[in-house]
This record gives C-alpha cells, sequence and structure tokens, in this order.
C-alpha cells in the first residue's frame, strides 16, 4: 500500500472513531432534552455558516481573479477548483443529513443532531483544510463528517426497531 493510500485509511479510521465517539457522546452527555422541532435548525446552523463561508470564499477567488471572473471553468488542481471540490462534496454531505437527522432526532434526541452538527461543521473545515494542504489529509475530514450519519442513521433506525 503506497504512502497516499496509508494516509487516507489513518483517516478514515480515524473519522469512524470519532463518528461512535460523537454519537455515543451525544447520547451520554445527559445533554438538556431539545425537541427535534428546536434542535433541527440549531443542528443545521453550523454547517450552514460553513457552507456560507465556502461559498463566500469560492466567489471571492472569482472576483479577484480574471480567469474565472466569468464563470470560466476553474483550472483543474487550483485553489478555486480545489474549494469548488470541497463546496460540492458539502453540500452533497448536508443532503445526506437532511434526509437522515430528522429520524436521528426522533429516535436519538434533539441534542443527538446538535452534537452532530457542530461536529460537522468542525469536520468540514479540517476536511476543507486538509485538501489545500495536501489532498490525502482530506480523508479524516470527509469520514469524520460523513460517518457520523451515517451511524447516526443506523443506530436510531436500532433505537427505532427496539
Amino acid at each position: 500500500m503506497d504512502g497516499k493510500r496509508r494516509v487516507i485509511l489513518a483517516g478514515m479510521a480515524g473519522g469512524a472513531l470519532w463518528a461512535v465517539a460523537l454519537v455515543w457522546g451525544g447520547q451520554a452527555a445527559g445533554l438538556p432534552f431539545l425537541p427535534p422541532p428546536i434542535a433541527l435548525p440549531l443542528a443545521f446552523a453550523a454547517p450552514g455558516l460553513v457552507l456560507a463561508a465556502m461559498v463566500g470564499r469560492l466567489a471571492q477567488r472569482r472576483f479577484f481573479d480574471d480567469a474565472i471572473i466569468d464563470g470560466q471553468p476553474l483550472a483543474p488542481g487550483s485553489p478555486a477548483e480545489i474549494d469548488q471540490r470541497v463546496l460540492s462534496n458539502t453540500v452533497e454531505q448536508l443532503v445526506l443529513a437532511l434526509v437522515i437527522w430528522p429520524f436521528a432526532a426522533l429516535s436519538l434526541g434533539g441534542a443527538a443532531v446538535v452534537v452532530l452538527g457542530l461536529g460537522f461543521a468542525v469536520m468540514r473545515v479540517l476536511f476543507w483544510i486538509g485538501y489545500h494542504v495536501s489532498p490525502p489529509l482530506r480523508g479524516f475530514g470527509f469520514a469524520a463528517s460523513f460517518y457520523p450519519t451515517v451511524v447516526a442513521g443506523i443506530w436510531a433506525f436500532a433505537v427505532w426497531l427496539v
């Protein structure tokens, strides 16, 4: 296995551990009860702000770069193109969260999804930074924002079945 794959695999493993700790911690922390209609807007606030920062950064790059100001294609591997990839992946993950977190809030409690939202926001920033520093470093931020949603969905379904 080459060095890039080792780094990505280590990031994925760390993300999986983070996911279990985040979902379990959201359950075990004894946070105050939050009804889902209050918890869900809180859960999506921090991820929404991170998404807004990503959109803003890409807009800023376009504004100050004559080569892309008129919406031209982004140069492969350029910082703007990396930002576009990060933005696209973040939107994809937020759509997944939009369909899973409401069920998780009903099954696991509202505080659990607020914790998911905060964790998501932090890990998306790490994904963004990691992608710019070295693409293999994005693995941890990706996994640590994707896996918690999946784990919460499976956990919520298991709770619902019992």
